[in-house]
């Protein structure tokens, strides 16, 4: 099931399912109308002469013209995809090209021109001259010539929507608008009820057996998804203990551990000959509620939004560029992201079913998303006034939907260093009073 939802995931982000879909639909369309010609008194067709007056001729070949013009546009808008795709790519990260792939408007609009040829095509088929089999598909050549206006209405929105999706509060906002719908598909737990105290200490415990079995990758490639039901579930019906070795978004090289099992039971543990018949029957099981990809996704994979987000900032920050205002968009939705975190349960390191821990997840926690969204940019932002600035306003304002202690003092750790930075990199006694009051009001904030 977990690689149905991948494999449909991955269609529906592809860059061909929706022209295909379209072209599937003109074809039919096509058909059905010629049908309706064929069922049509031609005399009906005798009273409308300005719209239906053309002749085979001239259906004939105003339809090869516009099947024509459409594969060029066509040609023509994948060309400007390509090179809008090659542009963003270089100037901000490489990291966001599979987006603009998955863009439903540069699907559609291809999808369109194609779709259009390809009607135009099956119309041209049908049309016959001559006085005893002569047909001309009236109906259809009038809705090709009004699919043909149409695509000069999509052409002048395609060229809008290229020109935007370019600008880089585009980007931003594309990019945080799906790892916000991201996190509110994913933290919702998944692996079952959060165990209780004794049950986390059970489930401590049993990460001393020595003898675990190794789930190795059959290929390599980053976790793209974890059937965490299927995975739950499995070990509950084989009475198993399953501890993750690696995490969505992390990569594993061909034969590196995924996963580990153990017998949930103390006396599974010592019966030798059962252990080895479970090594043998669930290794592939197990390593099948893994999808290994050649990139990350948004869909199951938080923090590879804030990746994203950080390389474009990194790049804004690096010195051939230096664009700080850049580099600010990007702190201001990373901690749009890092705040709705902030509101959310995370899933549990130990997970149950029916009050027996069964699954030791590998899953990032609140400490860990923050250092991803800040620390790299703090280090690469040494000497900006700016940054550091903007920085503790975010940090603050991740702050306010958050009372958790210990995320709290994830905050707090940040604020501590960037006052490090301050002192060490900021030159001016101004630059570094300005930045000391932000921190001594992020501070304050954080102790509240």
């Amino acid at each position: 099931m977990n690689k149905l939802k991948q494999f449909l995931s991955d269609l529906r982000a592809s860059l061909w399912f929706v022209p295909g879909v379209m072209i599937a639909f003109s074809i039919a369309l096509a058909v059905g109308l010629i049908e309706i010609d064929s069922r049509v008194q031609p005399e009906w067709f005798d009273n409308f002469p300005r719209l239906f007056g053309l002749g085979a001729d001239g259906s004939r070949g105003m339809l090869t013209a516009i099947a024509s013009s459409m594969l060029t546009v066509a040609a023509l808008a994948f060309t400007l995809t390509l090179s809008a795709v090659t542009q963003a790519s270089g100037q901000f990260t490489p990291r966001i090209f599979r987006n603009f792939m998955r863009d439903r408007a540069n699907q559609f609009v291809l999808g369109y021109f194609v779709s259009v040829f390809a009607f135009c095509l099956i119309v041209l088929r049908t049309i016959r001259g001559g006085d005893e089999l002569k047909f001309v598909p009236s109906l259809a050549v009038m809705v090709g010539l009004a699919l043909a206006l149409g695509g000069i209405l999509v052409l002048i929105f395609f060229i809008h929507h290229i020109a935007d999706s370019l600008q880089i509060t585009t980007i931003l906002d594309n990019i945080t608008l799906e790892t916000k719908k991201s996190i509110e598909r994913l933290f919702p737990e998944k692996l079952g009820e959060a165990a209780s105290g004794d049950e986390k200490h059970e489930a401590w415990r049993a990460e001393s057996v020595k003898n675990w079995t190794k789930i190795p990758a059959p290929v390599s490639g980053y976790v793209q998804s974890v059937d965490a039901d299927g995975l739950l579930e499995y070990a509950a019906e084989n009475n198993l203990l399953i501890r993750m070795r690696r995490g969505i978004g992390q990569f594993a090289g061909s034969g590196a551990t995924l996963a580990e099992i153990a017998p949930s039971s103390e006396s599974d543990r010592k019966n030798v000959s059962r252990r080895e018949k479970t090594e043998n029957e669930t290794i592939e099981k197990v390593a099948g509620f893994f999808t290994l990809d050649r990139h990350r996704t948004v869909e199951q994979d938080a923090g590879f939004g804030i990746r994203q987000i950080v390389d474009i900032a990194l790049k804004a920050l690096s010195p051939g560029v230096n664009d700080t205002t850049t580099a600010v968009e990007c702190i201001d939705n990373l901690g749009e992201i890092v705040g709705e975190i902030a509101r959310r349960r995370l899933p549990a390191r130990v997970r149950s079913k029916d009050n027996v821990p069964r699954v030791l997840t590998f899953a990032p926690e609140f400490g860990d998303y923050v250092e991803t969204a800040f620390d790299q940019i703090r280090a690469s932002g040494k000497a900006n006034q700016a940054i550091f600035e903007r920085l503790l306003t975010t940090i603050q304002f991740v702050a306010e939907r958050t009372s958790d202690k210990t995320r709290r003092n994830a905050l707090r750790r940040q604020v501590e260093l960037i006052g490090e930075y301050t002192e060490q990199t900021l030159e001016t006694d101004y630059e570094k009073e300005k930045v000391r009051l932000k921190i001594n009001e992020a501070k304050k904030f954080l102790s509240e």
